[in-house]
């Protein structure tokens, strides 16, 4: 019944009289779920005008979808994280979610980035996940075509963001160089091809913790919301992009290419120059003994705060 309440609530106060009377309960009862929801970390606000979200709200009725993306749109208080909410939706059987589909929360108790890193969540972050079931033109998820999502959402972030540039490979820092967004991809693979992807993206948009930057310092009036609404718009021009666009696409908002860089591999550290990115999305290191190609790995910028 909490999500059914949910479901009505806008921006704009409603009596819990209105709002019982489409619940079809008393003002007590909606009274009592208001309480539940906000316990459960939803931010609703009570007044005597009624109950409303604030506009900085991830949630459904103040997002506009592109396409797909987002035309299923759940927003919860508290989860584990949105990777795993999205996937036990993905998998029920009388109501699963489509391409597309898109599920935010306030907070995760268990939210991760890569290489199963915590992610810290607030109230002032913007967290949510999205569900690829198939790739360009309705094909199947490709291995070649999962490779180059990460960099592809890396792109959709940084241009609905407005500021900052990418670290290889799924880092969105601020001009100063403090991380502002991270991405996170997860596949179910099936040979050379996935059952689905879930792809997860964390942005600090009004808080941040110690040592990172928020949007906020740089687009004071962003809401989160606004926010959302512009990375669905990108995500759906940039996840079926050609690659060579994204790769394109990617040089120009790179942070990495060029500079002094130390990547950690599971093979061990990598020192070098970012040089370049080859045709799978992997970044190419000049080191002493010559061009090295790495698939996977955390890079950090020498010099810098990240």
């Amino acid at each position: 019944m909490p999500e059914r309440l949910l479901l009505l609530l806008t921006t704009r106060p409603q009596t819990g009289d209105a709002l019982g009377a489409r619940l079809g309960v008393n003002r007590v009862t909606v009274s009592t779920l208001a309480r539940r929801l906000q316990e459960d970390g939803v931010p609703v606000q009570v007044s005597r005008a009624g109950y409303a979200l604030p506009a900085d709200a991830p949630a459904p009725a103040q997002v506009t979808p592109t396409g797909l993306m987002g035309a299923a749109h759940r927003y919860h208080g508290t989860v584990t994280s949105t990777q795993d909410a999205l996937r036990a939706w993905a998998d029920d059987a009388q109501d699963p979610a489509p391409h597309g589909a898109v599920l935010t929360a306030e907070r995760q108790t268990a939210g991760r980035g890569r290489r199963g890193r915590a992610w810290d969540t607030t109230h002032g972050t913007l967290v949510f996940s999205v569900l690829l079931r198939h790739g360009p033109g309705g094909g199947p998820l490709s291995l070649p075509h999962l490779a180059l999502l990460p960099l592809a959402a890396g792109v959709a972030l940084a241009r609905a963001a407005g500021v900052g540039g990418l670290k290889w490979p799924n880092d969105l820092l601020a001009p100063d160089r403090r991380k502002l967004a991270g991405v996170l991809l997860e596949a179910d693979l099936r040979g050379e091809e996935a059952r689905r992807a879930v792809l997860g993206i964390g942005v600090n948009v009004s808080a941040a913790p110690e040592g990172a930057a928020h949007l906020r310092e740089f687009r004071p009036d962003l809401t989160r919301a606004q926010l959302l609404t512009a990375v669905l718009r990108e995500l759906h021009n940039w996840l079926d992009a050609p690659p060579h666009e994204v790769l394109r696409a990617w040089r120009e908002a790179s942070v990495t290419l060029g500079q002094p860089v130390r990547v950690q591999t599971p093979q061990g550290p990598v020192d070098g120059t970012a040089l370049d990115l080859d045709p799978s999305g992997s970044l190419i290191v000049q080191t002493p003994a010559g061009p090295l190609t790495v698939g996977a790995g955390d890079v950090q910028l020498i010099g810098t705060l990240t």
